[in-house]
């Protein structure tokens, strides 16, 4: 490692800097960051700090710093409950929003992925199973009158690619996709991907043949905090299983979502919010497993990586906070690193 000299900033207490230092050592000998196109973050505006105004810019902008080149735009669906085949459109992101948050990523120079995703209260959108078929042809039929004036928009407004779903897991097996995959190619001409839930959905999905690249989110368990050893073997095994996926499809891989709350035990289960489970801030954790996610996802097969999550609220996120934002937090130095090549510098 002879004439590198890594700084890490000075605003970091002194056990998160040397932590982070080793991250930052890691990508300066690695030579390489992920080889991929979209990279960035998934965006979830906040309120009071709506896409097209100048909180948002600042932002995107802070995000682009770190060497973002992409953003994942979220237009929320919802329904009731699990086995409720009433979905429709949400009220977070309606037409002239989506259109405004299009028209800012990209005038900042930035790429974008309109990737919608379901809320159900209290549950999520792989519980999402109705229970009867005269049920699954209602909720198909109101998906795709969801669906297909964000994939018009996302056409429109010159999106470079579109999600037809997320994590939407007990639904995939179903034989409609083929007509909801078709009806968004009729209007977008982008990419088209879906976002499987973690390697297992990955496997089960039939209808990759019809799309342009195999999306995924990655959120296994990854064991004790500290348990560096075990975080890996079980982010390369997930890994591995995605690349035989996008051999035997010859797509690539878009990873629509990784991430970590800053927060103590949250290793275990990576998928858990805030709301589900109190614990003490430790933004350290978060940028070691976000330092070890990049490294691991550095192969040809992967052209997307996008961290969850960064909010349109600039002043987001920070030392206390145990979001799965990186707003303010080690895990920034991280990602600058990586994706720049400016490793150290606050």
């Amino acid at each position: 490692m002879a004439g590198i000299s890594i700084n890490p900033p000075t605003t970091l207490r002194p056990m998160l800097a040397r932590a982070v230092l080793a991250a930052l050592l890691l990508f300066a000998t690695a030579g390489a960051g992920p080889r991929e196109d979209f990279r960035g973050f998934n965006i979830v505006a906040t309120p009071g700090h709506p896409f097209g105004g100048a909180s948002a810019k600042r932002a995107l902008d802070g995000a682009k710093r770190l060497g973002a080149t992409a953003v994942a735009i979220i237009p929320f669906l919802w329904q009731p409950s699990p086995s409720s085949s009433d979905i429709v459109r949400g009220t977070d992101l309606p037409d002239a929003a989506l259109r405004t948050a299009i028209r800012q990523a990209r005038a900042l120079g930035l790429l974008v992925i309109v990737k919608p995703h379901v809320w159900v209260p209290e549950s999520w959108a792989g519980a999402i199973a109705p229970d009867s078929e005269e049920g699954w042809h209602a909720w198909f039929a109101g998906y795709r009158r969801a669906i297909e004036p964000i994939a018009r928009i996302a056409a429109e407004e010159n999106a470079d690619a579109l999600a037809i779903g997320t994590e939407l897991t007990k639904t995939t097996g179903r034989g409609e996709w083929t007509d909801v995959i078709a009806r968004a190619r009729a209007v977008f001409p982008g990419t088209l991907l879906y976002v499987a839930h973690n390697a297992d959905e990955a496997e089960a999905i039939s209808f990759w043949n019809r799309l342009d690249a195999i999306g995924a989110t990655l959120y296994p368990p990854l064991g004790a905090d500290r348990d560096r050893a075990g975080r890996l073997a079980a982010m390369r095994a997930a890994v591995e299983r995605l690349g035989a996926v996008a051999a035997r499809e010859h797509k690539p891989v878009v990873v629509a979502e990784i991430g970590l709350r800053s927060a103590q035990g949250a290793a275990a289960m990576p998928w858990e919010s805030a709301e589900e489970r109190d614990a003490p801030a430790d933004g350290l954790l978060q940028a070691e497993v976000l330092a070890d996610w990049l490294t691991v996802l550095d192969r040809p097969a992967i052209r997307g990586v996008l961290i969850w999550r960064w909010f349109t609220d600039p002043d987001a996120g920070g030392a206390a906070d145990t979001d799965f934002t990186v707003q303010g937090k080690p895990a920034e130095a991280v990602l600058r690193c990586a994706w720049t090549k400016a490793c150290g510098k606050p």
